[in-house]
């Protein structure tokens, strides 16, 4: 009889921790975000959603995943054929799909026309067959607007690129209503912040990078025309209003010369973290628990990295923050140990160990947890960040 119990017994263990599995599974996959974020949506009326399609989905998530205002970015097939498509069937044409991007955001915090400028920022919206080296109707590009603002935005968009006559050849891009999206497979999700170095090989090897910088720079005449970009502003992809400045910024000509002078200035624990990869004790160091307004920067260089509008009380004992002020101030390197991999987060400029980043940060704020060491920093408060060279960032600051 006891041997019967022990046997009910074991079953059951079995059986509560195959539903336990499965229940984690299901929070953590793309659908379930997706879901969410549709819920959500529905709920609380909060948010709008779009489908992108711009070639590879690992760029178009990219582009977006950091984007002020972007509450969630999903890889994934859109204007299926077929139910629930998997990479293969896409990518063979076996299917009619193409690779795309739901993007969920707040009109609250951004609105459609810097979604539709970040999106047409990326690609050659004149190439019929494709995107770059990657050719077929999988990466054709196409707007799927949820709503008539949407629609009339992305026509508005696009008769202006197409008038600009910036291109040799019409524009290919199709706007068409929304029909169906389908996240794909949990390795096509957040792919460049989990392989940063693969990533920049395809993009660059690809042929995207070139004709970005060739085509989609910041201080082009056609990009301030076409987006009405302010004279001496910077695009809305980084979310940054720049205003002219007559202030010194000393970290964009910063040499390799003051770095070394200003290397001896550091603290033990500060040269500690930022040159030996170390780290500072949780809850023990000087920003965990800070909430004052303003902005990080590299304690070496003095580069701008983190807005105090984006971090957020962890509980870890380190400063957190859901992103960076962009992509372009940080470089991340996978740290692959012997029994599970990290990614690093370094700053660009002064090339200063940060920290690291997870995939456990708020789930509503994209999912990071960019987790820095204070030691890494110099705070400044809003108060003095215009006279300090940073005010362009000042109106970022909620």
């Amino acid at each position: 009889m006891k041997t019967s119990y022990k046997i009910i017994i074991l079953v059951l263990a079995l059986l509560a921790s195959f539903v336990a599995y499965n229940t984690y599974k299901r929070a953590t996959s793309p659908q379930f975000k997706q879901d969410k974020a549709v819920i959500e949506k529905t709920e609380s009326k909060q948010y709008e959603k779009i489908v992108l399609a711009g070639g590879c989905f690992w760029c178009t998530e990219s582009q977006f995943h950091h984007l002020n205002g972007v509450v969630s970015s999903v890889s994934g097939y859109a204007d299926s054929n077929k139910e629930n498509p998997n990479y293969e069937e896409v990518s063979s044409e076996s299917i009619k799909a193409r690779e795309s991007v739901e993007v969920t955001y707040d009109p609250k915090l951004t609105n459609i026309k810097n979604i539709l400028e970040a999106y047409w920022r990326h690609i050659n919206p004149t190439d019929i067959g494709g995107q770059f080296s990657d050719q077929g109707h999988q990466y054709t590009t196409a707007i799927y607007y949820t709503t008539e603002e949407q629609k009339i935005a992305a026509e508005t968009s696009k008769k202006k690129i197409d008038e600009s006559k910036k291109f040799a050849y019409p524009i290919a891009t199709l706007i068409l209503p929304f029909v169906n999206f389908y996240p794909a497979e949990e390795y096509h999700q957040n792919y460049k912040d989990k392989n940063p170095v693969r990533y920049q090989v395809y993009s660059e090897g690809s042929g995207r990078n070139a004709f970005i910088r060739a085509n989609w720079a910041d201080n082009s005449p056609f990009v301030k025309e076409i987006f009405g970009i302010k004279n001496n502003a910077t695009s809305t992809v980084n979310n940054i209003t720049n205003k002219k400045m007559n202030i010194s910024q000393p970290w964009k000509k910063f040499t390799a010369t003051e770095k070394e002078e200003r290397l001896k200035t550091l603290t033990p624990l500060q040269f500690n973290v930022t040159q030996k990869e170390g780290t500072e004790r949780p809850f023990q160091n000087e920003y965990n628990g800070n909430k004052e307004k303003g902005i990080y920067v590299d304690i070496v260089s003095g580069e701008p990295l983190y807005l105090s509008s984006d971090k957020y009380d962890s509980g870890t004992g380190w400063p957190s923050f859901v992103k960076p002020i962009s992509d372009d101030v940080v470089s991340l390197k996978v740290e692959d140990g012997i029994f599970s991999s990290r990614t690093e987060v370094r700053s660009k400029i002064a090339d200063s160990h940060l920290g690291h980043v997870f995939d456990d940060g708020p789930a509503d704020r994209g999912g990071k947890r960019y987790c820095m060491n204070s030691a890494a920093f110099r705070f400044v408060p809003l108060a003095d960040m215009e006279k300090e060279g940073y005010g362009e960032y000042v109106g970022l600051i909620k």
